[in-house]
């Protein structure tokens, strides 16, 4: 996925189940996290081990789920904080602090290891490489999807602007068109924008549904797919060959993760709330981002048994640079984002508050 703001930030407001909140007063989506940490490292096994036998292309299938659930939990998360806090510019501002500082610093260092022109250069920097991909390297490949993400942000800021926030039972249209639009001409996806974000607005439309925008009906009948079903079905769905059938896989995702989201049997996913899988969650935006460099030459080369023994020293890199850049990097740049942010709306606020006075 990101991609998007941690899943272990609070998300505010009253979840639509009880069953949703982790123990101990935690007003954090517990499952979220776990489900978070399940697609960055099935999208880390895919890049750097082999699983499995090639003619299986189980290493496709893992990391075409690994983005299916990261997708799905980052349209979730977005149209949450925008329904929570209502503030288009502080929404972008945040957005701004959490995903560029790092991607942007990726991009330099590898820009200068690779000594790339300034197409690269352009199209990196503004999030167009899933349209520019001739500017694509082999250590940013992955970054295709952050544009996804980005380009939705734009979308999804602009549209609630626009509407002045009255455009959130626009999205479930929204994902129906570019469902269609998948459906028809790029069921296996490609990384462009407009044949991978029906994936992402799937979790915009859980939202709805967790909001209870629908009413009830709908989070009964997701209670009522066997959990087990839909796994099997995404995984069935994020194969290659199954051809037209993996257009079906955002929708699988936000169904398989509703099914955990609504239950009010909160102990049966408890295992999604483990520590380290929280922590997983936390790190994951660097470990997305920084895992293609850690595989980048010596560490990258030889035969495949002397290349794959080095993938625990690329392990150990990956986890370790993910560490230091999530809280001596990220968590500055997040919270001084989140500082201004809330300057904005503390502004805004007060302009509401003061035209109430005026008014009475």
């Amino acid at each position: 996925m990101t991609t998007v703001e941690a899943t272990s930030n609070a998300i505010d407001g009253q979840p639509a189940v009880a069953g949703s909140r982790a123990g101990g007063g935690d007003n954090r989506l517990f499952v979220l996290d776990g489900w978070r940490a399940i697609s960055i490292l099935l999208v880390l096994a895919t890049h750097l081990l082999p699983l499995g036998p090639k003619r299986l292309q189980l290493n496709v299938t893992s990391g075409t789920m690994g983005m299916s659930l990261f997708f799905t939990l980052s349209g979730f998360l977005i149209t949450q904080q925008l329904h929570a806090r209502r503030n288009v510019p502080a929404f972008f501002v945040r957005r701004l602090f959490r995903i560029v500082p790092l991607a942007w610093a990726y991009t330099v260092v590898v820009m200068l290891l690779l000594r790339t022109g300034p197409r690269a250069w352009i199209a990196h920097l503004l999030f167009v490489i899933n349209y520019d991909q001739h500017a694509i390297t082999e250590v940013t490949s992955h970054f295709w999807s952050l544009c996804v993400e980005v380009h939705f942000y734009c979308f999804i800021g602009l549209l609630m602007a626009v509407t002045r926030f009255r455009g959130f039972r626009v999205l479930p249209l929204a994902w129906l068109i570019m469902f269609v639009v998948r459906i028809v001409w790029a069921p296996l996806g490609t990384i462009e924008t407009h044949y991978r974000v029906d994936e992402i607005l799937s979790g915009a439309c859980l939202a709805l549904v967790y909001l209870g925008y629908f009413g009830a009906r709908p989070q009964a009948f997701i209670l009522r797919l066997p959990f087990p079903a839909l796994l099997l079905i995404l995984v069935a769905t994020c194969h290659p060959a199954t051809g037209a059938v993996n257009g079906f896989r955002g929708l699988i995702a936000s169904l398989l993760v509703g099914h955990t989201l609504f239950t009010r049997d909160a102990a049966r996913f408890q295992w999604l709330g483990h520590r380290v899988l929280r922590y997983v969650a936390e790190i994951s935006y660097a470990l997305y981002v920084i895992h293609p460099l850690t595989r980048y030459g010596w560490l990258g080369s030889g035969p495949a048994l002397v290349k794959y023994s080095k993938r625990v020293l690329t392990f150990f890199l990956t986890f370790g640079l993910a560490h230091l850049s999530t809280f001596r990097f990220e968590r500055p740049c997040t919270a001084f984002g989140k500082r201004l942010a809330s300057r904005i709306e503390g502004r805004a606020l007060a302009r509401i508050a003061t035209a109430d006075v005026i008014r009475a």
